[in-house]
């Protein structure tokens, strides 16, 4: 972009910036120097911030020159707990509701796609949205779903709680009135006994997951492509790093395979630190055996680098968080071969996260972690970490502080505090998680999402969450004492992460020698509104110097990609995280939300004429609705 005033050096010297981005709003997170108005890019890393005119020697011949226009430039975000290896494998077969705001507009999606979507195929509708997000407050029904696809199998997972089939997924999973509940699950039966369409996690989300999985997969080449672009969507979002935490049906070394090849190609547009997860209950043990005798945290490069185990060691010391079911009880006796898993790995040099979402969970870990300390052996100078930690009280959150722990927290609580809300009450919800008591103790404290199967992946949803506390359907959760302000919460999500894979020195903040990995801010979310804090996305995303991600005024600059494939994909006509920018004027889209709110104001009083729904107007009803 042509820039007034910055006249190129007239021959190529070492010195010259590859990139140079000026008239910027620079945060760089570094105590040291705090602000810049300039930044400048060298080899991948940070050469020089400054002022404009400071910076104006480095501009030679070959140096791109872009102006920021003002904006607000802040370190590249990095999620501590994503799901993106998985994600990505995933993500083009995937009709993305994230950010849809009404349900008629949802299904109108649904409806489309199953007009285009080839025979064999499934719809699925995975992760990142809940009913509150919508202006009917409500998810769909089973008949809607067959109304919009009657012969296309259509899946829509909600949450940790339950997934929606029609009927034509029913039969392509090949569950009938004979099949039986899975341990730990429900499919859900009509009068006639025949499954309903509706699969419950009692509290157990396997059923969810392992019904997905039956799904038609991708074959490798379109494998490549979708993990492409879901790296480029999630640097639409500023994001330039991520902490993978594997997951179920995430195999080592197959389902890596594709992460791989892209880093060898030099392809990657994300830093990838990923972890390892033993798949089978019963075989934990030799899977970590096997693993800490062929492989060793810190392998790869920066681009993508192992960084330990977990988040599950073993099977049986796993909670799961699904909110609209009681605190499941973990089996007595786990310990033994939890002990024995996380002996193997401290004696082997490795690290390791762990999930635990209720502080029950993690009294009963941290006693065996205080059992190998007390004998020398813990934490022995390597990384560990509690993922989520919803409930953790004071006292464990002290011991994990003095077995030098860390905490990675997500905003699950964005889309199941109002499930929280309703069983445990306002006075627990208040400080679930209690990031501030963390950080308190000088807990190394990262933030992430959690996504794709639950959590939007947008980044600014879970920072919204942590500076305002309020659900994605608007309800307050926390006092201000468990809120941050937007300097510390940005913190979690650029140092915080960095920390956890111990890049800090390169990661995390805009200073000379670090990675030059950055976001040109669409608005300035240090002064933005509360409420216009989720629709910020990058506008210029770098990532090691390069441009990986440009649009509005810089369209054209990043780094070309291929189509998407298959075309009948729900990305391709689509997109990911549903935006209000190009589709819909504003104007537009607000009539059709107010329509929606309309057809469910009218839906309430046909329930409360029956009996069926209290007559009082509920809070998320337009008042100009209410007569």
């Amino acid at each position: 972009m042509p820039v007034a005033g910055l006249v190129p050096a007239p021959h190529r010297e070492p010195g010259h910036a590859d990139l140079l981005v000026r008239n910027a709003k620079v945060f760089t997170g570094d105590p040291a120097r705090p602000e810049a108005r300039a930044v400048a890019v060298r080899d991948g890393l940070i050469a020089a911030l400054g002022d404009d005119h400071d910076l104006a020697h480095l501009v030679g011949p070959h140096t791109t020159v872009v102006d920021a226009l003002g904006r607000r430039i802040v370190p590249g975000l990095n999620d501590s707990h994503l799901h993106v290896i998985r994600g990505g494998l995933n993500y083009v077969l995937e009709l993305r509701w994230d950010g849809v705001r009404s349900l008629r507009h949802a299904l109108a999606m649904l409806r489309e796609q199953a007009g285009r979507t080839p025979k064999g195929q499934w719809i699925r509708v995975v992760g990142g949205w809940t009913a509150e997000q919508f202006a009917e407050r409500r998810m769909p029904t089973v008949a809607e779903l067959n109304a919009a696809a009657p012969d296309t199998p259509v899946f829509v997972l909600h949450l940790y709680q339950s997934a929606l089939m029609n009927r034509a997924a029913v039969k392509a999973a090949g569950f009938t009135r004979e099949t039986p509940d899975p341990r730990g699950g429900q499919i859900v039966r009509g009068r006639d006994g025949e499954p309903n369409g509706v699969l419950l996690a009692a509290p157990s989300a396997l059923v969810l997951y392992s019904t997905l999985a039956q799904a038609p997969a991708l074959d490798e080449a379109d494998k490549r492509t979708s993990t492409r672009h879901f790296l480029r969507e999630l640097n639409r979002f500023g994001l330039t790093s991520a902490v993978d935490a594997a997951g179920g049906f995430q195999s080592f070394p197959d389902h890596y395979a594709t992460v791989v090849d892209l880093a060898r190609s030099g392809e990657l547009t994300l830093r990838i630190a990923y972890h390892l997860f033993p798949q089978t209950a019963g075989q934990e043990l030799a899977d970590l055996r096997r693993w800490t005798e062929t492989v060793r945290p810190g392998d790869g490069d920066a681009w993508l680098r192992l960084n330990g185990a977990g988040e599950n060691l073993t099977w049986a010391a796993a909670d799961f968080e699904n909110f609209s079911e009681p605190r499941p009880e973990l089996v007595e006796g786990y310990e033994a071969e939890f002990e024995e898993a996380v002996r193997l790995l401290v004696d082997n040099g490795w690290g390791f996260r762990l999930h635990a979402t209720y502080d029950e969970t993690i009294r009963r870990d941290l006693a065996v972690f205080e059992k190998l300390a007390a004998e020398g052996l813990f934490p022995g100078g390597n990384r560990w970490l509690f993922d989520h930690a919803e409930t953790v009280s004071s006292r464990s959150l002290d011991r994990i502080a003095a077995l030098g722990g860390a905490v990675s927290v997500q905003n699950r609580m964005s889309f199941q505090g109002s499930a929280f809300l309703d069983r445990y009450g306002a006075e627990a919800a208040a400080h679930t998680p209690p990031v501030r008591a963390m950080l308190d103790r000088g807990l190394t404290v990262a933030a992430g999402t959690d996504a794709t199967r639950v959590s939007s992946y947008n980044p600014w949803v879970a920072l919204h969450w942590l500076v305002t506390g309020r659900t994605v359907g608007g309800t307050a959760l926390y006092p201000p004492e468990n809120l941050l302000d937007r300097e510390t919460a940005l913190g979690l999500y650029t140092r915080g992460g960095a920390r956890l894979t111990g890049e800090e020195d390169v990661k995390g903040v805009l200073r000379e020698g670090c990675y030059a990995d950055l976001a040109v801010l669409s608005d300035d979310f240090l002064t933005v509104p509360d409420d216009l804090i989720p629709g910020i996305e990058s506008v210029l995303t770098v990532v090691g110097g390069r441009i990986v991600h440009a649009t509005a005024e810089y369209d054209g600059l990043d780094e070309a990609v291929p189509p998407v494939t298959p075309e009948w994909s729900p990305v391709a006509h689509f997109g990911g995280y549903q935006a209000d920018r190009d589709g819909l004027s504003g104007a537009r889209q607000a009539s059709l939300v107010a329509e929606a709110a309309a057809e469910s104001e009218q839906h309430r009083r046909w329930r409360v004429a029956r009996g069926a729904a209290p007559d009082t107007t509920p809070s998320f009803v337009d008042p100009c609705f209410a007569h």
